[in-house]
């Protein structure tokens, strides 16, 4: 009988063992899933510290289809606040009736308190584009989420890309740069097929390239590297030379019990989770391929009948183990769980008994990719891993670009393409 309840006991944690690995394998194939072809990609920021977890549905947004995006996030209470949120077009002097059909501004009105969680919070969302809200142009727009009907009293920002895809973009990574070969770089080259357009001046179209869905270093061309009938050739461009970086790391805080992937365990204290990570250290030595989800995050709790609601918030804890702190720039936790921003809220600092650059802040319970991002003193919020988890021509990431176009006398950008690859 003892034999028997010790082979239930080892078949229950070989059980849950599997359980935890499965489920990150699914989360990430669910991301990446959502990767190729033609979509458009977001930005988001926060402004207001109760707010939380911002997202957006990663969706195709185009003239063509107008499927609306789903747009959520938290408020740390279960307080009901009343959200407004405004579209506006950038890189535009049309007025709002000549992009938009319907209203200009539209009250957030969907909301629900969260259940049986250590923190309250209360989770709000609305659709874009519907009914009383349709774009007619294709560019970039920002919603502007404020409260109480004051727009200067702003909590959060939304940019989005809407795009009518007249041009075709074929585009390629190589390893082969001008910089070096096989080393620490990438280089992006792209044709864009013009034939649909009415161009005139190559000078019309723009184009921007993104690595990630970071802006830090997010490349703009105004000129083609050459012209020929139909097409635009960008091609050993030393602008278009990348960090190659090295792959996210991950962790997958499902469980408040359990310590899933990248978590060294979770404590429960003064009535709140704790998600303390394993210690990670400047790289060295070769790349080592990982699956990742080049920065995403998505919301994921075990014995939930929703996650929105019913996720917990965790304080998740990182550290990076350097000897000595590096007083020529500041170290950042990236990835899209802080908008690919740098700032206070992800900035680590140091502590010199522990040896490490440390980050604590409050997550909700799901799968997160990061990197860790040194910055330079006056290099403009322009980043680096080179430092921190290196950089290798390896590394498996995720270019989009952008192409825009203004013809001669018009008074808008037109996002005419967008193509992703790896």
């Amino acid at each position: 009988m003892q034999i028997f309840l010790q082979l239930f006991c080892v078949c229950g944690i070989i059980f849950v063992l599997l359980q935890a690995e499965m489920r990150r394998i699914c989360l990430i194939l669910g991301l990446l899933g959502v990767c190729a072809g033609l979509f458009a990609q977001t930005h988001t920021r926060i402004y207001n510290e109760q707010v939380r977890t911002l997202r957006v549905a990663r969706e195709v947004l185009s003239l063509e289809d107008m499927t609306p995006l789903q747009i959520s996030f938290d408020e740390m209470s279960h307080d009901v606040h009343f959200y407004t949120y405004a579209v506006e077009m950038l890189h535009s002097d049309l007025l709002s009736g000549e992009y938009l059909q319907g209203f200009t501004t539209q009250d957030i009105v969907n909301y629900e308190h969260s259940m049986n969680t250590s923190r309250e919070y209360t989770h709000y969302w609305f659709e874009f584009p519907n009914e009383d809200m349709q774009i007619t142009k294709s560019g970039l727009y920002r919603l502007t989420i404020y409260e109480d009907g004051n727009p200067d009293n702003k909590v959060a920002e939304v940019d989005l890309s809407v795009v009518e895809p007249l041009v075709k973009i074929e585009g390629k990574v190589r390893a082969n740069t001008d910089i070096e070969l096989n080393g620490r770089y990438q280089q992006v080259d792209f044709d864009v097929n013009t034939a649909a357009l009415d161009l005139r001046n190559p000078q019309e179209v723009r184009v921007v390239v993104t690595q990630n869905n970071r802006l830090d270093n997010a490349v703009e061309l105004t000129q083609p590297t050459y012209l020929e009938t139909s097409r635009l050739r960008y091609i050993n461009n030393k602008a278009l030379i990348f960090e190659g970086g090295n792959e996210y790391h991950h962790f997958d805080a499902f469980s408040c019990f359990y310590a899933g992937t990248g978590i060294d365990r979770v404590v429960y204290e003064l009535g709140d989770y704790h998600a303390l990570l394993f210690a990670n250290e400047p790289a060295q030595g070769e790349y080592i391929h990982e699956f990742d989800s080049d920065g995403r995050f998505v919301v994921n709790a075990e014995r939930t009948n929703d996650d929105d609601t019913e996720a917990e918030y965790m304080w998740v804890h990182w550290t990076l183990a350097v000897d000595q702190p590096w007083l020529d720039g500041s170290v950042y936790v990236g990835g899209e769980l802080f908008g690919n921003e740098l700032g206070l809220k992800n900035r680590m600092q140091y502590d010199a008994e522990r040896k490490c650059y440390w980050l604590t802040a409050l997550v909700k319970q799901g799968g997160y990719d990061f990197q860790y991002w040194f910055s330079g003193k006056g290099t403009q919020n322009k980043t680096t891993t080179q430092r921190t988890d290196g950089s290798y021509w390896q590394t498996e990431n995720e270019y989009t670009i952008y192409v825009f176009w203004r013809p001669f006398g018009a008074r808008y950008d037109r996002l005419v393409g967008v193509q992703t690859f790896h």
